[in-house]
């Protein structure tokens, strides 16, 4: 079949305005929106930028708008996107090339969450690692299956009109180690998220949690941060 591409183009060395380029290739519907991008800049336009790595799902590095929704270009198929298809950078970051945004902010905002394990205190007195039960490491066990892509915070309302709002993605990290029994710095974490730019600017519209391509509950994982911040519990 032909499958017709409409890219977001934009080289803010010659170029004073964003635009759109077209291109028409063969596919087949197993081809992934990734696959495509590769044939275009392979043979039909070298200058095309996007930014891809393992193109399996795991790195994150290839989110994109895709006809409108935040999608990873590498798991995106021609069956399920259509042969008419829209390309665009992420919303809610400057544009540094075509398809590539500049993720300083996103990650600014990710450090700010404290996204390390912190624990000071002496190891067990047998020398082995600090055990947790099964339902003790259940209870972050989905926050933990973040890839960083930013997806879910690019999806985002409130983030699109404030980018010193944390979002959805540093908010899964505050989550993944605030509820980790072995942690020691929850209290530190829910203290940074009850500023103006932390949890508050959530309204719950739920397109973090349709964006984010690993099916995260993140909505749900954000109203647990909530549920604690006034409560105390961390159960």
């Amino acid at each position: 079949m032909n499958v017709t591409l409409k890219i977001f183009r934009f080289n803010p060395e010659v170029d004073k305005k964003w635009h759109y380029e077209t291109y028409t290739l063969e596919a087949v519907e197993t081809d992934r929106v990734l696959d495509l991008l590769e044939k275009v800049k392979g043979y039909q336009d070298g200058t095309l930028s996007f930014r891809r790595s393992c193109a399996h799902g795991v790195c994150g590095s290839d989110a994109l708008r895709i006809n409108g929704r935040n999608l990873l270009a590498c798991k995106a198929l021609v069956r399920d996107v259509g042969t008419t298809i829209t390309i665009e950078p992420l919303l809610g970051l400057k544009v540094v090339k075509d398809l590539i945004v500049d993720m300083t902010k996103f990650f600014e905002n990710y450090r700010e969450v404290i996204p390390y394990f912190v624990n000071n205190s002496p190891l067990p007195a047998d020398g082995k690692e600090r055990l947790q039960s099964p339902a003790q490491r259940e209870r972050f066990d989905e926050t933990t299956k973040c890839i960083l892509c930013g997806a879910c915070t690019t999806s985002c309302p409130s983030y699109w009109g404030h980018e010193s709002y944390l979002g959805p993605a540093a908010l899964m990290t505050a989550h993944r180690f605030i509820f980790d029994s072995r942690d020691e710095a929850a209290a530190e974490r829910l203290e940074i998220l009850s500023e103006t730019n932390g949890v508050a600017r959530c309204h719950t519209v739920f397109n973090c949690t349709m964006a984010c391509p690993r099916e995260i509950q993140i909505t749900q994982a954000i109203g647990e941060l909530k549920m604690a911040m006034i409560t105390g519990n961390l159960d």
